[in-house]
Protein backbone atom coordinates (compact mmCIF):
# COMPACT_ATOMS: atom_id res chain seq x y z
CA UNK A 1 0.00 0.00 0.00
CA UNK A 2 2.78 2.00 0.46
CA UNK A 3 5.10 3.73 -1.97
CA UNK A 4 7.89 6.55 -2.08
CA UNK A 5 5.89 9.80 -1.63
CA UNK A 6 5.91 11.17 -4.87
CA UNK A 7 4.27 15.01 -3.37
CA UNK A 8 6.07 18.31 -4.72
CA UNK A 9 6.26 20.35 -1.73
CA UNK A 10 6.55 24.43 -2.22
CA UNK A 11 10.13 24.25 -0.84
CA UNK A 12 12.86 22.54 -2.59
CA UNK A 13 14.52 22.59 0.76
CA UNK A 14 12.97 20.12 2.14
CA UNK A 15 13.93 17.70 -0.04
CA UNK A 16 16.18 15.66 2.11
CA UNK A 17 13.57 16.59 5.17
CA UNK A 18 11.00 14.27 3.50
CA UNK A 19 13.18 11.37 2.73
CA UNK A 20 10.94 9.46 4.91
CA UNK A 21 7.74 10.35 3.72
CA UNK A 22 5.13 7.58 2.85
CA UNK A 23 2.24 8.09 0.48
CA UNK A 24 -0.72 5.78 2.05
CA UNK A 25 -4.63 5.20 1.32
CA UNK A 26 -5.35 4.23 5.54
CA UNK A 27 -8.49 2.54 4.58
CA UNK A 28 -10.07 0.74 2.34
CA UNK A 29 -12.69 2.65 -0.39
CA UNK A 30 -15.66 0.73 0.64
CA UNK A 31 -18.88 1.01 -1.43
CA UNK A 32 -18.59 4.78 -1.13
CA UNK A 33 -15.24 4.92 -2.93
CA UNK A 34 -13.01 6.63 -0.85
CA UNK A 35 -9.39 6.10 -2.30
CA UNK A 36 -7.60 9.45 -1.90
CA UNK A 37 -3.78 8.28 -1.15
CA UNK A 38 -2.23 10.68 1.49
CA UNK A 39 1.31 11.91 2.18
CA UNK A 40 2.79 11.17 5.88
CA UNK A 41 5.82 11.97 7.48
CA UNK A 42 4.49 10.44 10.72
CA UNK A 43 3.65 7.22 12.06
CA UNK A 44 1.01 5.75 13.11
CA UNK A 45 2.46 4.66 16.23
CA UNK A 46 3.68 7.73 16.72
CA UNK A 47 0.08 9.56 16.43
CA UNK A 48 -1.76 7.23 18.54
CA UNK A 49 0.81 7.05 21.26
CA UNK A 50 0.06 11.20 21.68
CA UNK A 51 -3.41 11.03 21.10
CA UNK A 52 -4.05 8.35 24.13
CA UNK A 53 -2.11 10.85 26.30
CA UNK A 54 -3.57 13.47 25.08
CA UNK A 55 -7.17 11.48 25.69
CA UNK A 56 -5.57 10.46 29.10
CA UNK A 57 -5.34 13.85 29.99
CA UNK A 58 -8.97 15.01 29.12
CA UNK A 59 -10.26 11.78 31.13
CA UNK A 60 -8.45 13.14 34.22
CA UNK A 61 -9.79 16.55 33.65
CA UNK A 62 -13.33 15.97 33.21
CA UNK A 63 -12.87 13.23 35.93
CA UNK A 64 -11.55 16.50 38.27
CA UNK A 65 -14.44 18.71 37.61
CA UNK A 66 -16.87 15.53 37.93
CA UNK A 67 -18.03 16.27 34.76
CA UNK A 68 -17.30 12.32 32.99
CA UNK A 69 -19.89 9.99 32.55
CA UNK A 70 -22.21 11.35 34.99
CA UNK A 71 -25.34 10.60 33.18
CA UNK A 72 -25.54 6.81 33.04
CA UNK A 73 -28.08 6.18 31.06
CA UNK A 74 -26.91 8.78 28.40
CA UNK A 75 -23.52 6.90 28.70
CA UNK A 76 -24.73 3.48 27.88
CA UNK A 77 -26.84 4.49 24.89
CA UNK A 78 -23.80 6.42 23.56
CA UNK A 79 -21.51 3.13 24.65
CA UNK A 80 -23.98 0.99 22.66
CA UNK A 81 -24.59 2.74 19.20
CA UNK A 82 -20.72 3.32 19.48
CA UNK A 83 -20.27 -0.82 19.73
CA UNK A 84 -22.56 -1.41 16.57
CA UNK A 85 -20.57 0.97 14.37
CA UNK A 86 -17.21 -0.29 15.92
CA UNK A 87 -17.78 -3.87 14.91
CA UNK A 88 -18.39 -2.41 11.32
CA UNK A 89 -15.07 -0.74 11.70
CA UNK A 90 -12.73 -3.40 9.91
CA UNK A 91 -14.79 -2.90 6.67
CA UNK A 92 -12.80 0.32 6.21
CA UNK A 93 -9.33 -1.26 8.09
CA UNK A 94 -8.61 -4.48 9.59
CA UNK A 95 -6.85 -3.33 11.83
CA UNK A 96 -9.67 -1.50 14.08
CA UNK A 97 -10.56 -4.71 15.30
CA UNK A 98 -7.51 -4.50 17.58
CA UNK A 99 -7.51 -0.96 18.37
CA UNK A 100 -7.72 0.08 22.22
CA UNK A 101 -11.57 1.81 21.29
CA UNK A 102 -12.69 3.80 24.26
CA UNK A 103 -16.15 5.57 24.87
CA UNK A 104 -17.16 8.62 27.28
CA UNK A 105 -19.70 11.33 27.65
CA UNK A 106 -18.51 14.30 29.49
CA UNK A 107 -21.17 16.79 30.64
CA UNK A 108 -20.69 19.87 29.21
CA UNK A 109 -23.28 22.41 26.95
CA UNK A 110 -21.03 22.52 24.01
CA UNK A 111 -22.66 20.96 20.76
CA UNK A 112 -19.41 18.58 20.30
CA UNK A 113 -17.80 15.26 19.72
CA UNK A 114 -14.59 13.73 18.68
CA UNK A 115 -12.38 11.05 17.73
CA UNK A 116 -8.61 10.38 18.29
CA UNK A 117 -6.37 8.41 16.39
CA UNK A 118 -6.19 4.98 17.58
CA UNK A 119 -10.37 4.99 18.20
CA UNK A 120 -10.52 7.37 21.94
CA UNK A 121 -13.80 9.01 21.54
CA UNK A 122 -15.30 11.73 23.16
CA UNK A 123 -19.13 12.38 23.47
CA UNK A 124 -20.36 16.24 24.82
CA UNK A 125 -23.50 15.77 26.44
CA UNK A 126 -24.63 19.19 24.82
CA UNK A 127 -25.04 17.37 21.61
CA UNK A 128 -27.18 14.73 22.60
CA UNK A 129 -29.75 16.71 24.56
CA UNK A 130 -29.72 20.22 23.36
CA UNK A 131 -30.13 18.48 19.59
CA UNK A 132 -32.22 16.07 20.77
CA UNK A 133 -30.61 13.29 19.22
CA UNK A 134 -32.54 10.24 17.92
CA UNK A 135 -29.97 6.90 18.15
CA UNK A 136 -29.95 7.00 14.39
CA UNK A 137 -28.65 10.57 14.62
CA UNK A 138 -26.34 9.92 16.73
CA UNK A 139 -24.84 6.96 14.61
CA UNK A 140 -24.38 9.60 12.14
CA UNK A 141 -22.29 11.91 14.72
CA UNK A 142 -20.40 8.57 15.79
CA UNK A 143 -19.54 7.42 12.34
CA UNK A 144 -18.16 10.91 11.38
CA UNK A 145 -15.83 11.25 13.63
CA UNK A 146 -14.75 7.71 14.07
CA UNK A 147 -14.69 7.72 10.19
CA UNK A 148 -11.41 10.73 10.89
CA UNK A 149 -9.92 8.38 12.88
CA UNK A 150 -9.93 5.59 10.49
CA UNK A 151 -8.63 7.58 7.50
CA UNK A 152 -5.98 9.08 10.20
CA UNK A 153 -6.80 12.98 8.89
CA UNK A 154 -4.96 13.84 12.64
CA UNK A 155 -1.48 11.92 11.15
CA UNK A 156 -2.28 13.38 8.18
CA UNK A 157 -2.22 17.13 9.08
CA UNK A 158 0.33 16.43 11.46
CA UNK A 159 2.59 15.58 8.79
CA UNK A 160 1.64 18.47 6.93
CA UNK A 161 2.17 20.38 9.87
CA UNK A 162 5.51 19.00 10.44
CA UNK A 163 6.72 19.51 6.97
CA UNK A 164 5.91 22.96 7.58
CA UNK A 165 7.83 23.48 10.59
CA UNK A 166 11.23 21.83 8.81
CA UNK A 167 10.40 23.82 5.86
CA UNK A 168 10.85 27.09 8.31
CA UNK A 169 13.87 25.74 9.95
CA UNK A 170 16.08 24.98 7.00
CA UNK A 171 14.49 28.61 5.51
CA UNK A 172 15.03 30.36 8.99
CA UNK A 173 18.46 28.39 9.11
CA UNK A 174 19.49 29.60 5.61
CA UNK A 175 18.56 33.12 6.41
CA UNK A 176 20.32 33.60 9.35
CA UNK A 177 17.50 33.95 11.60
CA UNK A 178 18.13 33.30 15.47
CA UNK A 179 16.76 30.66 17.78
CA UNK A 180 13.97 32.90 19.13
CA UNK A 181 12.47 33.77 15.91
CA UNK A 182 12.47 29.77 14.84
CA UNK A 183 10.77 28.88 17.81
CA UNK A 184 7.97 31.31 17.03
CA UNK A 185 7.95 29.69 13.69
CA UNK A 186 7.52 26.58 15.44
CA UNK A 187 4.49 28.01 17.30
CA UNK A 188 2.53 28.96 14.07
CA UNK A 189 2.98 25.46 13.06
CA UNK A 190 1.19 24.80 16.30
CA UNK A 191 -1.42 26.58 15.64
CA UNK A 192 -2.03 25.22 12.64
CA UNK A 193 -2.89 21.80 14.24
CA UNK A 194 -5.79 23.69 15.97
CA UNK A 195 -7.86 24.47 12.78
CA UNK A 196 -10.31 22.14 11.23
CA UNK A 197 -10.12 19.63 8.98
CA UNK A 198 -9.88 20.43 5.57
CA UNK A 199 -12.87 20.28 3.26
CA UNK A 200 -11.66 16.84 1.50
CA UNK A 201 -10.88 15.02 5.25
CA UNK A 202 -14.79 16.59 6.09
CA UNK A 203 -16.03 15.10 3.08
CA UNK A 204 -14.60 11.69 3.39
CA UNK A 205 -15.81 11.51 6.92
CA UNK A 206 -19.21 12.22 6.55
CA UNK A 207 -19.08 9.73 3.36
CA UNK A 208 -17.62 6.95 5.25
CA UNK A 209 -19.45 7.78 8.21
CA UNK A 210 -22.45 6.91 6.16
CA UNK A 211 -21.63 3.72 5.08
CA UNK A 212 -20.43 2.73 8.95
CA UNK A 213 -23.79 3.63 10.06
CA UNK A 214 -25.69 2.18 7.40
CA UNK A 215 -24.07 -1.19 7.57
CA UNK A 216 -24.92 -1.32 11.81
CA UNK A 217 -28.80 -0.84 10.93
CA UNK A 218 -29.02 3.10 11.68
CA UNK A 219 -31.02 4.97 8.54
CA UNK A 220 -28.36 7.14 6.61
CA UNK A 221 -30.95 9.23 5.68
CA UNK A 222 -30.84 10.38 9.39
CA UNK A 223 -27.29 11.94 8.47
CA UNK A 224 -29.52 15.01 7.11
CA UNK A 225 -31.36 15.41 9.64
CA UNK A 226 -28.21 15.98 12.23
CA UNK A 227 -27.09 18.60 9.77
CA UNK A 228 -30.23 20.54 9.07
CA UNK A 229 -30.10 20.68 13.04
CA UNK A 230 -26.68 22.08 13.45
CA UNK A 231 -27.90 24.44 10.73
CA UNK A 232 -30.47 25.15 12.80
CA UNK A 233 -28.57 25.33 16.10
CA UNK A 234 -25.83 27.39 14.74
CA UNK A 235 -28.07 29.78 12.45
CA UNK A 236 -26.69 28.09 9.54
CA UNK A 237 -23.14 28.43 10.28
CA UNK A 238 -23.45 25.27 12.27
CA UNK A 239 -21.37 24.91 15.59
CA UNK A 240 -18.40 23.12 16.56
CA UNK A 241 -17.86 19.70 15.16
CA UNK A 242 -19.44 20.48 11.63
CA UNK A 243 -17.90 24.11 11.93
CA UNK A 244 -15.74 23.06 8.40
CA UNK A 245 -16.18 23.39 5.11
CA UNK A 246 -17.88 22.59 2.97
CA UNK A 247 -20.87 24.61 4.05
CA UNK A 248 -24.47 23.11 5.10
CA UNK A 249 -26.87 23.16 2.07
CA UNK A 250 -23.18 21.93 0.18
CA UNK A 251 -22.65 18.55 2.55
CA UNK A 252 -26.52 17.78 2.38
CA UNK A 253 -26.17 17.99 -0.92
CA UNK A 254 -23.12 15.71 -1.12
CA UNK A 255 -24.60 13.10 1.70
CA UNK A 256 -27.67 12.51 -0.24
CA UNK A 257 -26.33 11.85 -3.29
CA UNK A 258 -24.05 8.96 -1.85
CA UNK A 259 -27.27 7.57 0.57
CA UNK A 260 -28.36 5.21 -2.49
CA UNK A 261 -25.32 3.70 -2.77
CA UNK A 262 -25.59 2.62 1.40
CA UNK A 263 -29.12 2.34 1.32
CA UNK A 264 -29.07 -1.36 0.61
CA UNK A 265 -26.37 -2.29 3.17
CA UNK A 266 -29.47 -0.11 5.94
CA UNK A 267 -32.21 -2.35 4.18
CA UNK A 268 -29.67 -5.65 4.17
CA UNK A 269 -29.67 -5.33 8.13
CA UNK A 270 -33.33 -4.73 8.48
CA UNK A 271 -34.03 -8.12 6.27
CA UNK A 272 -31.77 -10.03 8.39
Amino acid sequence: MKQQCRKVFSAGLLALALAGCVQVNTTSSGVVGINRSQSMLLTAAEVEQSSAKSYAGQLSQARGAGKLNTDPALTTRVRKVTQRLIAQAPTFRPDAAHWKWEVNVAETPELNAYAMAGGKIMVYSGLVKKLQLSDDEMAAVLGHEMAHALREHSREMLSQAYAQQMGLSLVGTLAGFNQSQLNLAGMAADVALSKPHSRTMESEADIIGLELMARAGYNPNAAVNVWNKMMRAGSGNGPEFLSTHPSGPTRIQDLQAHIPQVMPLYLQTKRG
